[in-house]
């Protein structure tokens, strides 16, 4: 059974880490204080802002943050500046018994789906596909804030994953099926195949979002996706946007998604506005969906968070 983390909320503390690619100290401050607007407090990891190429610094390090966060007992929910690349780096120096056991918020998207997918995995954490400290910006959604609050704070169920009005939900395949949710930006989860820390797709309902990757592109992930057997072992699928992409050979990416993926005849709901877009709704990794691609609806049907 997945675990759910402690509600966030006003008023609690908030641990900020940078688990991948750096961020500039003078976004990171500014993020920071529009944060605090919302009436929490801030603690920071050690390496917050450093920037050593690539990545901030050495992995253990970025994954010692991200443990300190974990074992605070007054940080409530963590939040990554940015995703970027290297989060996968981490995932050998964390204790995920530790993480099981002492269960917190976590959010963010791009390459921190490696991390959500992970602490799923291997610690049964259910986390979520929302905002990360650099959206916490004045010209920042409503939508994006009401998401993050009721993915974060509502111990609330059953409730709909809804797009903005006026852009629906399509269903590309009919079908009724439940499971957990699992995937997210599939640039992120493509490169754990192989290793210990690979999607498990079994019986699991796969969400794919994409940012600027030409269409060949993700062609060739969705290819590798088959060949390791993780399209025909999943439910069913939640398509999001592919917000910067480029066709390739005359295709996008609806079409590639279209050609790969309808023929498994399993459930597709297509058009969910969340992650790299601008829109971005919280999806909870590892909690249990209902998909229903007759009605086009994507239900949560257990409390993501717990009252306390």
């Amino acid at each position: 059974m997945a675990v759910r983390p402690p509600r966030l909320l006003r008023g609690d503390t908030v641990g900020i880490v940078t688990l991948g690619s750096p961020l500039s100290p003078e976004v990171i401050n500014a993020r920071l204080a529009f944060l605090r607007t919302f009436g929490f407090n801030t603690v920071l990891g050690k390496h917050v802002y450093d920037a050593r190429g690539i990545v901030t610094t050495d992995a253990r390090q970025r994954a010692a943050d991200l443990m300190d966060m974990f074992q605070n007992p007054q940080v409530k929910a963590i939040i990554p500046t940015r995703g970027g690349t290297g989060v996968s780096d981490i995932l050998p120096f964390l204790d995920y018994d530790f993480i099981h056991d002492h269960p917190k918020v976590l959010t963010g998207y791009s390459d921190i789906t490696v991390l959500s997918n992970t602490l799923f995995k291997m610690s049964d954490l259910i986390s979520f596909q929302s905002l990360l400290l650099i959206d916490f910006r004045p010209t920042t959604p409503a939508y994006n804030f009401q998401q993050f609050v009721a993915a974060t704070s509502v111990p609330a169920a059953p409730r709909t994953i809804d797009n903005p009005p006026d852009i629906p939900l399509t269903g590309l395949v009919p079908g009724n099926v439940t499971g957990p949710l699992v995937g997210g930006n599939l640039t992120s989860f493509i490169g754990t195949l192989g290793t210990l820390y690979e999607v498990d797709t079994c019986g699991k309902i796969l969400v794919i979002e994409e940012t600027h990757e030409p269409a060949n592109t993700v062609y060739r992930y969705m290819a590798q996706l088959r060949l390791a057997g993780k399209l025909q072992d999943a439910a069913g699928f939640v398509i999001g946007e592919c917000t910067g992409c480029q066709p390739a050979y005359g295709e996008t990416f609806d079409d590639v998604v279209r050609k790969e993926l309808v023929p498994l005849g399993k459930p597709i709901l297509a058009n969910l506005r969340t992650a790299h877009g601008h829109f971005k709704a919280a999806v909870p990794i590892g909690a249990v969906v209902n998909l229903n691609t007759v009605n086009n609806t994507l239900t949560i049907l257990e409390p993501t968070v717990s009252p306390c």
